[in-house]
């Protein structure tokens, strides 16, 4: 398989470590970046991975011209907006990781006609939460309700809104500092709110969706809880995620989440 990558940053990095320790190197890896960047990531790929034969560039063009069998998007939310659908009108598969973008609901409906013009897919990674398989199944159903709340360290949170509503560095217990819907949480909160849009599109939408997010001095990683209520069942289910190295807003376990992916595409059994 080409694969084709947009960023190359954390999660870019930590997954071709995954593919490598996994056995799964792609045949070809082209990797678009921001101009200029070109030289630094090529270096990185050839101390990296000396015998993967990569490509760099800077210019969507150029990465539909590599022609990836699947590309996965992990530069933020702009990345979405700004590249991800000319990869799907020519008819590429696309793996979002900033699933939070879809929150924007005019962009949420240009990815889904741009994958119908290009015949393409696309994908949305169930990232650092589990039980997403049966939340989408119970989807179907009209009365389905969840309620979700996203606890990390006070530094996860730096940056963001929640700094005007706390203290952050002078935290001693946890502090709910946001409540809404995941389209909210989402917009206000684009690099800590994936998991939560990924339920809301998994289940009953961006509005009917509840979300709470708390720092919480005493988290040693990235907490995911969520209730879900359906005429079907009814389950609870708490992730405790370790950050990913580098990036204390990221879970580790996003990035194998889109290594799981990329298993299933390639393997001879997709579980």
């Amino acid at each position: 398989m080409r694969l084709g990558l947009i960023g190359f940053g954390n999660i870019a990095t930590t997954l071709i470590g995954l593919l490598q320790n996994g056995g799964l190197v792609p045949e070809g890896l082209v990797v678009q970046v921001r101009p200029g960047c070109g030289d630094k990531v090529r270096a990185e790929l050839e101390t990296r991975c000396p015998d993967l034969a990569a490509e760099v560039v800077s210019d969507t063009d150029d990465l539909l011209a590599a022609r990836p069998d699947l590309v996965v998007e992990c530069a933020g939310h702009s990345a979405v907006t700004s590249y991800v659908p000319l990869v799907l009108q020519a008819g590429i598969d696309v793996l979002v990781v900033s699933v939070g973008a879809l929150a924007d609901a005019a962009l949420q409906t240009e990815l889904t006609k741009a994958a119908q013009q290009g015949g393409a897919r696309l994908i949305l990674p169930a990232g650092a939460v589990a039980g997403v398989d049966m939340l989408a199944a119970l989807g179907a159903a009209d009365a389905v309700s969840v309620r979700y709340r996203g606890t990390k360290p006070p530094q996860a949170w730096a940056g963001t809104p929640a700094e005007d509503a706390l203290d952050l560095a002078a935290l001693t217990e946890p502090a709910t500092f946001f409540t809404g819907t995941a389209r909210e949480a989402a917009r206000c909160y684009p690099k800590n709110a994936n998991v939560a849009a990924t339920l809301a599109l998994a289940g009953p939408g961006f509005e009917a969706t509840e979300v709470a997010l708390v720092a919480d001095p005493a988290a040693t990683g990235n907490i995911h809880e969520y209730d879900v209520e359906a005429p079907a069942a009814r389950y609870s289910i708490r992730i405790e995620g370790k950050p990913s190295t580098g990036n204390i807003k990221t879970s580790v376990t996003t990035v194998y989440s889109v290594f799981r992916e990329i298993r299933n595409r390639v393997g001879p059994v997709a579980i």
